[in-house]
């Protein structure tokens, strides 16, 4: 087991080098340069030239990428060209807004996708299995920004139940806090539950078509016992795919923490292609794109510790 967790380690670093050589390369594609967006029309061409050299947009790209690859990996990512406050601090603090909605939605989604899937497949053919499929598949089908828009019309401007926007202030109860993570948390919850619903209806309908399903029932084992050979035996596809909607999840969700204003690196990502932020929005999508193969190697090695085949 340590082997293969060592050999999977080891292919991630290509990978999350040309992670790195990608984001730098398709930022710098993008015609045009923040200084220039910065700097008003009238500026001298000596005051250009300072600037761009105190950002390092005066050398070579290969130079820039060096630099630039040398500092992320001791955590710097230099300077906003926006307000030229130090991009780790922003994007610190954006990610531990992420995480809460990530954590929160992927949990609600994971667990209603989970319930919805078994209880379609156990009840195969019924109305639990219509009606629990047809949830899951609205989930799926519905875009993230649209249900935000419509949760937040219903429920906080012809009702007003729950606030629309922001994460609350800090002096507020715990209790008023809360009320503020229900509508985006539920929204994220969306797609998630639909993904991992259908998948576990499709797997579990699988495993009970096996022939040791039907041997464990003529043994004399009860249904709770049978359901949990049957689970045991899904988790890998099931564990697999919860790892990659988790990254999709904080990745993914620009759209909707823009809609409810959410202080997190989604909406970091938004500000920074509008500003032409170039350092934060490298740190950005670098950091993100870190973590989501770092869940892969997580879940390709829970998915050896549960089974022992994938190892081979």
């Amino acid at each position: 087991m340590l082997i293969f967790a060592i050999r999977r380690l080891l292919q991630a670093i290509p990978i999350l080098l040309g992670v790195s050589l990608v984001v730098f390369g398709l930022v710098h594609i993008v015609p045009g340069n923040p200084i220039d967006m910065l700097m008003p029309p009238e500026a001298s061409p000596e005051v250009i030239a300072q600037m761009k050299a105190a950002f390092g947009f005066d050398k070579p790209l290969y130079i820039q990428y060096t630099l630039w690859l040398w500092r992320a990996l001791h955590g710097n990512f230099g300077l906003s060209v926006f307000n030229a406050t130090p991009v780790w601090g922003q994007l610190v603090e954006a990610l531990q807004n992420t995480f809460v909605l990530a954590i929160l939605g992927a949990a609600l989604g994971f667990s209603m996708g989970i319930f919805c899937g078994m209880v379609s497949a156990l009840y195969h053919g019924r109305w639990p299995d219509k009606l629990f499929s047809a949830i899951a598949t609205i989930g799926v089908s519905l875009p993230h920004y649209w249900c935000a828009i419509v949760l937040v019309l219903l429920c906080a401007v012809l009702h007003d139940w729950l606030p629309a926007q922001g994460m609350g202030d800090d002096s507020l109860p715990l209790y008023d806090r809360l009320q503020y993570l229900v509508l985006p948390v539920v929204t994220l919850s969306l797609i998630p539950m639909g993904v991992i619903g259908r998948l576990v209806r499709a797997t579990v309908l699988d495993i009970l078509g096996q022939d040791f399903v039907g041997a464990l029932s003529a043994k004399g084992l009860t249904r709770w016992p049978v359901i949990r050979h049957i689970a045991k035996n899904a988790a890998p596809p099931i564990l697999a795919l919860m790892g990659l909607q988790f990254g999709y999840l904080l990745g993914g969700s620009i759209l909707v923490e823009t809609v409810f204003n959410w202080p997190g690196s989604g909406n970091l990502l938004n500000l920074a292609i509008f500003r032409r932020d170039i350092p934060v929005l490298q740190a950005t999508i670098l950091v993100l794109a870190t973590f989501f193969v770092l869940l892969n190697l997580l879940v390709d090695i829970a998915q050896a510790a549960i089974d022992p085949r994938i190892r081979r």
